[in-house]
């Protein structure tokens, strides 16, 4: 198996002439993107930069107060995110931070524990940042579908609250079906991996001389600490948050 190859910088700006033959594609078809595609491809080319090079001085550090500080600050951000999809959600941002954070948290400890991981930047900072991104996607999806389903679902609900059910109860069955939402996706790719198409983790510890079973275990510990962050962030959040339907009273809010 071939070692790691570094791109030169000739053959990456020779490589640019895949973004002209999109800007062409545009022009022959009169979609009038060629200036979108070109500052697109521009602006990704400076960002990628940029963070190249704060990543390798974090990479360079081994500060555990740093590295958790980063986490942190990576679920505030995540949290914020997803807290957007759920507006009308009392208090949806600090559901949504206590959702990501216990999540990752239990999967990260886990790797750490199994020896999977060490405690560097260089691991923890990447792997943290897949699992809380994932955990924001599917609890900004849990959210969306929590709000439709209390508005379309509101006569239902009420029928089980005059019966004698508690918010909980009635609840029970929105609760499920969001949470199912939210995992949904991480699932159904699961069940195509490799088959359907190779990710993109692997594809690119393959390209970079990792011989491809050594590419499959690491991509199988992705997709284990994808389905365990998204199950319990779910969880979480769908637990605090369907409270914010009810008042003090057990009564549905109008």
């Amino acid at each position: 198996m071939s070692q790691f190859q570094t791109i030169s910088t000739t053959s990456l700006c020779l490589a640019s002439v895949l973004v002209v033959i999109s800007m062409l594609m545009s022009y022959r078809q009169e979609l009038k993107l060629e200036k979108d595609i070109f500052i697109s491809a521009v602006r990704a080319s400076i960002q990628l930069l940029i963070i190249g090079l704060i990543l390798s001085y974090i990479f360079s550090t081994e500060s555990p107060i740093f590295i958790i500080g980063l986490l942190g600050f990576m679920a505030v951000n995540a949290a914020y995110n997803a807290s957007k999809r759920g507006a009308g959600i009392p208090h949806a941002l600090w559901i949504s931070w206590f959702a990501i954070t216990v999540g990752a948290s239990i999967t990260l400890s886990i790797l750490l524990l199994t020896g999977i991981l060490s405690f560097t930047a260089y691991q923890l900072i990447p792997v943290g940042g897949m699992v809380i991104s994932g955990a924001m996607v599917a609890i900004g999806l849990c959210y969306r579908q929590l709000l439709s389903n209390f508005e379309l679902r509101q006569q239902e609900v009420e029928i089980k609250l005059a019966l004698g059910s508690t918010p909980k109860q009635a609840s029970k069955a929105i609760i499920r079906d969001v949470i199912k939402t939210g995992l949904q996706p991480t699932i159904d790719s699961a069940k195509t991996l490799g088959i359907v198409a190779l990710p993109g983790m692997m594809t690119g510890l393959i390209l970079a001389g990792m011989p491809p079973l050594e590419a499959v275990k690491y991509q199988m510990i992705v997709t284990f600490m994808s389905l365990s962050t998204i199950s319990i962030a779910c969880f979480i959040a769908c637990q605090l948050a369907y409270k914010g339907f009810f008042n003090k009273r057990n009564q549905l809010n109008k």
